[in-house]
């Protein structure tokens, strides 16, 4: 009776434990980035550097240098920054920033001298070649012309540890370094199921799905992303369904049930 007694015991142990390492095989397959790397590598990659497009809402400054300062000057415009009170109680003001322009619905902004200039749609090295060629008959010499996007921006939502707004200085960010930015993902977010929300330049919104699980991803036109876009980290059903409990604790309650269950039918059958 004890020889059969622990045979149960030992059985029940054994499903206990097989059950164990399936549910943890499982949720580590949904884990890990970037999963059969060896498939990009085999791919055939188009070598084209992303370069970020002029959109209506952008902020922009624009620098026109020659090498007589003072011919350049009508086109460099500045705005005076206000006064701030220093340590001895007077007030003092900093140089001056150089004026924005923002990009209106039609891609267009309003330069000096210029007048209206037609920017949308344009890399920021198309815009300075654009503007280089109307400059051409106000200066002797070939200017240098350079544009600087000042709102460049990304969100990240979801299920990560620091969801949050980001400004990009170097105007060129991806969906990896954009999470990143966000503390990574939390372990409750789903790998395969990563949302991109993207406005085009006629204001229409597009959602895309991007599944990180995969190394494919790198190669998709929505790895990188553009000024605007919003990054949402979809929860996996555990932490949607029980996120007052936690996700561990239901994996557990689970768990625990078939093996109840598992057990029960084993004692009826052999009792």
């Amino acid at each position: 009776m004890k020889s059969f007694s622990g045979k149960k015991t030992g059985l029940i142990a054994l499903i206990a434990l097989l059950t164990m390492a399936m549910v943890s095989c499982t949720s580590y397959k949904n884990v890990p980035y970037l999963q059969d790397a060896e498939k990009v590598n085999e791919a055939v990659q188009t070598e084209i550097l992303y370069d970020a497009k002029i959109m209506p809402k952008d902020l922009l400054t624009v620098v026109v240098s020659c090498t007589d300062p003072e011919l350049a000057t009508p086109f460099n415009l500045t705005v005076p920054t206000p006064y701030s009170l220093n340590a001895q109680n007077s007030y003092t003001t900093s140089q001056p920033a150089l004026q924005t322009y923002l990009v209106d619905n039609e891609g267009c902004i309003s330069f000096p001298v210029l007048g209206t200039l037609k920017l949308g749609g344009l890399t920021k090295r198309e815009a300075e070649r654009l503007i280089i060629e109307k400059l051409k008959p106000y200066l002797k010499e070939t200017p240098i012309v350079t544009v600087r996007m000042m709102n460049y921006k990304i969100s990240v939502i979801g299920e990560v540890n620091r969801p949050g707004s980001f400004v990009i200085s170097n105007e060129k960010v991806n969906l990896l370094e954009a999470l990143a930015m966000a503390g990574d993902m939390t372990v409750y977010g789903l790998r395969d199921n990563v949302k991109l929300i993207r406005e085009d330049a006629n204001g229409k919104q597009h959602i895309f799905t991007l599944n990180l699980n995969k190394a494919e991803t790198i190669l998709s036109p929505y790895y990188w992303l553009q000024q605007n876009d919003v990054v949402y980290v979809t929860p996996n059903k555990a932490k949607a369904k029980n996120s007052d409990i936690g996700s561990s604790t239901s994996l557990w309650f689970s768990a625990t049930s078939i093996l109840i269950s598992v057990a029960s039918l084993l004692f009826n059958i052999l009792k």
